[in-house]
């Protein structure tokens, strides 16, 4: 399969290209995701958006786990995709694909999540929402066999480091690369890319 990777951020705000990436989500690399992802909405806790197909599914070796899907990756209404992306049409998203390019890890290789992957239509959370997102991350590890690396990307999501401490994988934390922290905390934002190419080999 040829893959065309966006060369820009935003591409997600594109029908066509949501399109295109929904068209994939039963590919053999991602297919394993997508029953994931449909066994969490199971659950009745909110819609549960889907792995990139263009990242590296069940193929990664490095998985960055933010913390809570926010509106642009919902696929209800016309303004989201339905997609955890670095294509998203957002600025967070948008910071993202930059600081991966800027990585050299290739697409292939890594993989976006949540540590809570329920958009509920609410920014905030409980604690009791975080702790459950993190019990159900072990299901996803069991899936992505050959991970060797986890960055834990922003504060919320650095609370499941000692849940993840003894799977053998090395664990890297750095900050969120939302406006909020390029705003008022530009040190740590600044810090971003330097954690992320860490995950290189």
């Amino acid at each position: 399969m040829d893959v065309h990777y966006p060369t820009q951020p935003r591409a997600m705000a594109s029908a066509q290209i949501r399109e295109m990436r929904r068209n994939m989500l039963r590919a053999p690399h991602i297919g394993p995701l997508t029953a994931y992802c449909e066994k969490l909405e199971l659950d009745g806790l909110g819609e549960v958006p889907r792995f990139d197909p263009l990242d590296g599914g069940i193929h990664a070796r490095v998985l960055y786990l933010l913390e809570k899907p926010g509106p642009k990756t919902s696929r209800n209404g016309d303004k989201g995709s339905g997609f955890i992306s670095r294509d998203n049409n957002d600025p967070s998203a948008a910071h993202s694909f930059g600081f991966h390019l800027e990585s050299g890890i290739p697409r292939s290789e890594s993989l976006l999540w949540n540590i809570m992957p329920w958009w509920d239509g609410r920014i905030a959370f409980t604690s009791a929402q975080r702790r459950l997102g993190i019990e159900r991350l072990h299901e996803l590890l069991a899936i992505l066999k050959q991970l060797d690396t986890i960055v834990l990307v922003g504060g919320t999501a650095h609370k499941a480091e000692s849940a993840l401490a003894d799977r053998g994988i090395r664990i890297l934390k750095s900050w969120h690369p939302s406006m909020r922290v390029k705003n008022s905390y530009r040190e740590k934002y600044d810090s971003i890319p330097g954690v992320w190419k860490l995950a290189q080999r």
